[in-house]
């Protein structure tokens, strides 16, 4: 009974008052759309295909129409021969379901992937004959729900990052010991290794 009166008696501790206009806490984004909608484009699943629809049909027009593989099949195709005879092209790829699911793939040290097949169409631009085939491209891995991959076993995360644009970009510099300009060029295509051009004081051109 007393240990209720003296629990009783303790003072309250100050009234707050807010004067803030939201009284709701701010809604905390999706701060993991970034990465797994991302893939979703680059897979063309049916994720992305909802909301390309609901794009639509809110009136944008700024949404993609091809997936990320279908833009990269596109621009490969046709492989052409040396004499332009035969022609090779690749096309409607697909996804089988994945052989282990992501618990499995920890504890066996396996990766999560999905099998990918695409139809591979062989052309003789001399006959005109075409030929028409499934083929298997191999195990392409798959994000999870959480925006990672399991690569052997291991939780893998893929780091975003600013890269400079496509193109030819100048540079110049002043050498320290012979307080001389040094020109360097920089050759940054959309795919593939750097390339760059440095002249240095004794006016040498490097490549590398």
């Amino acid at each position: 009974m007393a240990a209720s009166r003296n629990a009783s008696a303790v003072p309250a501790g100050p009234r707050r008052v807010s004067f803030a206009r939201i009284r709701e806490p701010l809604e905390v984004p999706d701060l993991l759309a970034l990465q797994t909608e991302s893939f979703d484009w680059l897979l063309g699943n049916e994720k992305w295909k909802a909301r390309v629809e609901a794009a639509r049909q809110a009136g944008r027009k700024d949404v993609p129409t091809q997936s990320g593989l279908e833009e990269i099949f596109e621009e490969i195709s046709p492989i052409e021969d040396f004499s332009g005879t035969m022609s090779l092209s690749f096309r409607d790829h697909r996804f089988e379901p994945p052989k282990y699911s992501i618990d499995e793939c920890k504890d066996k040290d396996m990766t999560f992937a999905a099998p990918m097949f695409v139809t591979a169409e062989f052309i003789n631009n001399t006959t005109g004959e075409i030929k028409s085939q499934t083929v298997f491209m191999g195990d392409f891995p798959l994000m999870t729900p959480k925006g990672t991959f399991i690569i052997n076993g291991t939780e893998r995360v893929v780091v975003s990052q600013l890269v400079r644009s496509p193109g030819v970009y100048f540079e110049r510099n002043v050498d320290k010991t012979s307080d001389k300009d040094i020109y360097g060029c920089k050759v940054i295509p959309s795919r593939g290794a750097w390339l760059e051009f440095e002249i240095d004081k004794r006016d040498s051109v490097g490549v590398r």
